[in-house]
């Protein structure tokens, strides 16, 4: 499917090289991507920031310690019903993108576009900005204990994390995925000094938080999708595989395997670190902590608890890598731009590198922006109202496909109702968390529209503005970044 493109197309030489136009072999994206490494990626994306920001959020809009368990299970199998529904949409949809291809597939450009826009200043920059934040503040925390870490240095430490990412993943495609596989475990590690002390205690008997555990005086169920909002934020990243679809080796066995393995491990690895919480916190305690591994490691471990913020900054480094490669391939980026809605150039990948070199460095300075813009918070709501919201009219494309496609080859494929319940819930906590938070959830909207006079203006209008036009080009900017056209 092709649409209108943002400037007239002048790929050099499809095969050659940018300076002297010389044929040469193929250039593309390599499969390397297998099992082992898809897990590490969906792994590696999905435990980060989430496991030590989240439980704090759970508790306080869950109301207590039982419900916070059953928000962390419902998010977890929640999560599963989207990765599998996502298992199908990719291994019948073989094309990188994730959400922006699939909507594309089945609503067409407009919808597509519109996801895009908000990918592209708002969900993708400011998921990394609010990763990225948290490993500035967990990787200064040994320095500055006990006393509060600055907010300047936060910020500081935080671009110098984002600057490495963004060189790493512009280097190498290979030495991306060993070093997220290491981060990978690192941060299972990081989680198992967690779980394993935890569930010491509670064997010697340390229940005392967990009675009473269902007593919800406080609770309001208004609350509840911002509950949701956070739980779905620690599992979030089970998309990211779907991001580089045509990097995976035999996509349809690899796919279903990597997202069911990995949200079984990850399901595990977040209900037993929360009940090692509690094992040690009350749920006052834990409410009143702003760093709750900290706090965890302070009351239990005695001067080992220093070595906690490193293990969670190495945590929070292996989430923004792990992202940072799937959103330099993802849709607003390299397949947007093959789609034509966005500038050529983006989706052309390094002469001997093979990584997409232009849509690393496009991002780096929106995140950038956005990092010194915002707080970790006000950037964490209004992201997740647009997520989910986009998520969701994603899986409602994998519904409507079925029937409308019904001839469509389909390696793996759900029960309806997989789609059906996860599609349903996702639209059920955006729009009633425009009334538990209409500012931050208000703003994400207002956003989303924004997308539409984008669209009229950038894509769907032939007479664009001469610096546009300019802007549109690629030759210079193709020869400065040694890029050419990739071919499939």
């Amino acid at each position: 499917m092709k649409v209108v493109n943002f400037g007239e197309k002048d790929p050099l030489n499809s095969n050659g090289d940018p300076h002297t136009g010389a044929p040469e072999k193929k250039v593309e994206l390599r499969k390397k991507v297998t099992l082992l490494r898809g897990i590490s990626i969906i792994i590696g994306t999905i435990i980060g920031a989430g496991i030590f920001i989240s439980p704090k959020g759970i508790l306080k809009n869950s109301g207590s310690v039982g419900m916070s368990l059953v928000v962390w299970i419902a998010c977890g199998i929640l999560s599963l019903f989207g990765a599998l529904s996502y298992a199908e949409l990719g291994t019948c949809i073989k094309k990188s993108g994730g959400h922006y291809t699939y909507i594309l597939e089945a609503f067409g450009p407009q919808v597509a576009f519109v996801r895009l826009w908000v990918d592209m200043i708002a969900i993708r920059p400011a998921g990394l900005a609010v990763i990225a934040l948290a490993f500035g503040r967990y990787i200064l925390e040994p320095i500055f204990m006990p006393c509060g870490v600055p907010e300047i240095a936060i910020k500081l430490a935080t671009t110098i994390g984002i600057t490495m990412v963004m060189y790493l993943n512009s280097m190498s495609v290979s030495w991306t995925a060993r070093i997220q596989i290491f981060l990978t475990f690192s941060k299972l590690l990081a989680i198992a000094i967690i779980i394993v002390p935890g569930l010491y205690q509670l064997f010697k008997g340390e229940t005392k938080n967990f009675e009473n555990a269902f007593e919800v005086n406080t609770v309001d169920l208004s609350g509840l999708p911002l509950a949701f909002y956070s739980g779905m934020y620690a599992y979030a990243g089970w998309f990211y595989l779907n991001f580089v679809t045509e990097e995976v080796e035999n996509p349809e066995r690899t796919m279903p395997l990597a997202i069911c393995i990995s949200m079984v491990i990850v399901m595990i690895c977040y209900t037993m670190t929360n009940v090692a919480y509690y094992t040690v916190m009350s749920a006052e305690e834990l409410l009143a902590s702003d760093a709750v591994a900290v706090t965890f490691a302070e009351k239990l471990m005695g001067n080992f608890s220093v070595a906690v913020p490193v293990f969670v900054a190495l945590s929070c480094f292996g989430s923004m890598n792990g992202c940072l490669f799937a959103i330099s391939r993802c849709a607003m980026f390299y397949v947007a731009s093959r789609e034509g809605q966005l500038p050529e150039v983006l989706s052309m990948i390094h002469i001997r590198r093979h990584t997409p070199l232009p849509a690393v460095i496009v991002l780096y300075p929106i995140t950038l922006l956005i990092l010194f813009l915002g707080d970790i918070y006000s950037l964490l709501n209004f992201m997740s109202f647009l997520r989910w919201l986009f998520i969701g009219v994603a899986v409602v494309g994998l519904i409507y496909l079925r029937y409308t496609r019904p001839d469509m080859p389909r390696p793996f494929k759900v029960p309806i109702f997989i789609p059906v319940v996860f599609s349903f819930t996702c639209f059920f906590m955006v729009f009633l968390s425009l009334y538990s938070d209409p500012i931050n959830t208000g703003i994400g909207f207002a956003i989303s529209l924004t997308g539409i006079p984008a669209y009229f203006i950038f894509i769907h209008f032939e007479r664009k503005p001469k610096w546009f036009q300019k802007l549109s080009g690629q030759r210079s900017l193709q020869i400065i970044l040694e890029v050419v056209p990739t071919e499939h």
